[in-house]
């Protein structure tokens, strides 16, 4: 995890994306484990973040063929796949939903979700974060990600999977169960 990310254009980058995803996932259920929920939620979200670039590399021709514009198909190559801006993720999720991938969009929300409730805590009146409390928030954080260990099995013969993304994916499967 220390070194350094691949260029968007390189064959590692959506094997190192996917690292970044399993790793972050883990340290979500590790932080869950230690009642820091805010933190968990944190993690879970950068989890489906990094999952999403790698997603939105594997898919960017069809994501290219599939935009209105050149202008857009530059800014999925520049600013979309290397750094999958927040606010710019329902629209991308939505985007590869058009691609193949139902429900990501879904998942997507719940990610964005938990990002809210970050930075915001619980918030019984609903203003700040979707989260009444702490509880509700942890079960989203495992349920995310145990979409996102489905999803990343799913697409392990589409990267260039190695033993250390297996040792990771494992590691996760294990804390969920």
């Amino acid at each position: 995890m220390e070194r350094p990310l691949p260029r968007p254009t390189e064959e590692g980058y959506v094997a190192a994306r996917l690292l970044e995803a399993l790793v972050e996932a883990k340290l979500a259920l590790d932080f869950l484990q230690r009642g820091l929920v805010r933190n968990a939620a944190g993690k879970a979200f950068q989890a489906w973040r990094a999952y999403m670039a790698a997603l939105l590399r594997l898919e960017l021709e069809k994501l290219k063929a599939a935009a209105k514009s050149e202008e857009e198909r530059r800014w999925l190559v520049s600013r979309a796949v290397p750094g999958v801006p927040t606010g710019r993720m329902k629209g991308l999720s939505q985007m590869l939903e058009e691609v193949g991938h139902v429900g990501l969009s879904l998942w997507t929300d719940r990610a964005l979700h938990l990002h809210d409730y970050q930075h915001h805590g619980p918030d019984p009146a609903g203003e700040y974060s979707k989260y009444s409390s702490r509880e509700e928030a942890a079960r989203d954080v495992v349920t995310l990600i145990r979409e996102l260990v489905g999803l990343v099995d799913a697409i392990k013969t589409r990267a260039k999977w190695t033993e250390e993304l297996e040792k990771a994916l494992g590691e996760v499967k294990r804390q969920l169960a």
